[in-house]
């Protein structure tokens, strides 16, 4: 007998429904299946088997022949374990074939048929729900992030007993229901905040508007001014998550499977700060089996790199493409994926291998051909697309000994939302969501300039000699620090902090 249950798998990070047919007919006892499976996916055969054994039926010995539809695309993964059994059992006429019908089936099967958590459930529940189904049974620990989709209910399983007695009416499994509110209500205690940092008012400043702009920043420092511990602070200044960003973040988080168990929905902005011995498939993402890498892991939030000359730099050029794309492409011999990757990129740098040049309380102890050999690690089409570069110097004693309190994160991030807010309404109807993310067509719309500041730009392009690139970012900067003083145009004063943020541009002698 035929039976076919309806399941689902991930590509990149969205999903795509998998039909599981399931053929049993006479024969010698075997079990194939067939529809390109990966390792995990054949193994499958032995923890189906044990399962239905110890959950109290009968295995049939005939020929068992498994196809996984669309046959044309590898199938990842153990969650098929669960809608081959029913499979199984179905065929085998223990379940009505149309009592499934209604419902995308996932599951990994232990040995005693306790049903274990997958990857990928929230895509998942997106597909089914897309594809018009009324419901979706999944892992126990997979209920919560999967509850997050309106308009389809979520079934949780804990055991395969349970799930084969729920479709023979013997049972109900009550749906799980997500509090999205309460969920964006959380917030956790102790966050690190911007009223902690003592002095650097002026980096502050320049965090407040690549914040408020989206615009990457590296800051440049003697060790322990500070700027671990300021980058640490900004997703507090950031704008919260929208219910979209969430879901799209949340989705690669569920992909990867480090969702923790009971968290239903990422709803703060990710900060990844990968070590600089990270590979290049590490910080981009690929692999034997792609999957994404920190760049995406920091979608819609902020990705630091401390210490960035010690990458190598074959893992930094990488970057160059995702820090203009917004997305990362991944291409094999059998398939292309394309993950997200729109995010902040902090960066933190020694001006020298020991720190301390042009410090005046310390002796710089390398030589000219040392500096030039750590500088030249970071290519200039990288330093190109880092539209803010700000100096951190050694904090004074009388600073770090102020009792005065810094300003908080809270009232920072509703500067930054407000100058956010300002921005969707000027791009509404396009797929830009900040003046980082503006074009040449925008640049020319929106950042139109005075005689005065149009000449106090022309005469630092032509003294620092600014490439094409550095002079449109000095003109998004401009764009969003005239969005954080609420002014409709672009003023002198505005361009002039632009090009201060331009440091290493304008030290070509120091830096």
């Amino acid at each position: 007998m035929l039976a076919k249950i309806l399941s689902s798998a991930v590509i990149g990070i969205d999903a795509y429904l998998v039909e599981v047919e399931v053929d049993i007919s006479p024969g010698l006892p075997s079990f194939t299946t067939v529809g390109l499976p990966e390792a995990s996916v054949k193994e499958s055969r032995e923890r189906v088997k044990t399962a239905i054994y110890n959950s109290g039926y009968s295995f049939p010995d005939d020929r068992i022949t498994v196809n996984l539809a669309p046959a044309g695309i590898k199938k990842e993964g153990t969650g098929f374990d669960l809608p081959m059994a029913l499979g199984i059992l179905t065929a085998t006429r223990l379940l009505p074939p149309e009592v499934v019908s209604d419902y995308v089936i996932m599951g990994e099967l232990s040995l005693d048929g306790r049903i274990k958590a997958v990857r990928g459930s929230l895509p998942m529940a997106i597909a089914a729900k897309n594809a018009g189904y009324p419901g979706i049974i999944v892992p126990r620990e997979n209920s919560r992030e999967a509850s997050v989709v309106k308009g389809i209910s979520v079934l949780p399983a804990d055991t395969l007993s349970q799930v084969m007695d729920f479709f023979r009416g013997l049972t109900r499994i009550r749906p799980v229901e997500a509090d999205i509110s309460a969920l964006f209500a959380y917030r956790e205690k102790g966050e690190a905040d911007f009223s902690e940092v003592m002095g650097q008012e002026h980096v502050k400043r320049a965090m407040e508007v690549a914040a408020a702009g989206g615009h990457n920043l590296m800051m440049i420092g003697p060790p322990g001014s500070g700027k671990t511990m300021l980058s640490r602070r900004i997703t507090g200044i950031l704008p919260p998550l929208t219910f979209e960003e969430a879901i799209e973040t949340t989705k690669i988080y569920s992909v990867v499977g480090m969702l923790d168990r009971d968290q239903a929905l990422i709803t703060k902005r990710s900060f990844r700060a990968p070590h600089h011995t990270i590979s290049d498939a590490g910080l981009i993402g690929g692999g034997h089996i792609p999957r994404p890498g920190e760049v995406s892991l920091a979608h819609n939030g902020v990705l630091f790199l401390d210490e960035l000359p010690e990458f190598k730099k074959h893992v930094l050029e990488v970057l160059r493409q995702p820090l203009e794309d917004l997305r990362v492409t991944i291409s094999r011999a059998t398939t292309t994926l394309t993950y997200p990757a729109g995010f902040m990129l902090i960066a933190a740098m020694n001006p020298c291998p020991c720190g301390y040049y042009s410090d005046p309380k310390h002796e710089c102890n390398c030589s000219p051909q040392q500096i030039h050999r750590y500088r030249s690690r970071i290519s200039g089409p990288l330093l190109d697309r880092i539209d803010i570069h700000v100096e951190v110097p050694a904090v004074p004693y009388k600073e770090l000994m102020g009792k005065l309190a810094g300003e908080p994160s809270a009232k920072i991030r509703e500067r930054v939302s407000a100058a956010r807010k300002l921005q969707s309404d000027r791009f509404s109807g396009t797929r830009i969501y900040c003046n980082a993310r503006m074009g040449n067509r925008q640049i020319r719309k929106y950042c139109e300039l005075d005689d005065a500041s149009a000449h106090l730009l022309e005469t630092a392009v032509d003294k620092l000699g600014l490439s094409a690139r550095a002079y449109n970012r000095i003109l998004k900067i401009a764009r969003t620090i005239a969005d954080l003083d609420k002014q409709e145009n672009i003023q002198v004063s505005h361009i002039s902090e632009a090009v201060q943020y331009r440091s290493l541009d304008r030290g070509k002698g120091l830096f």
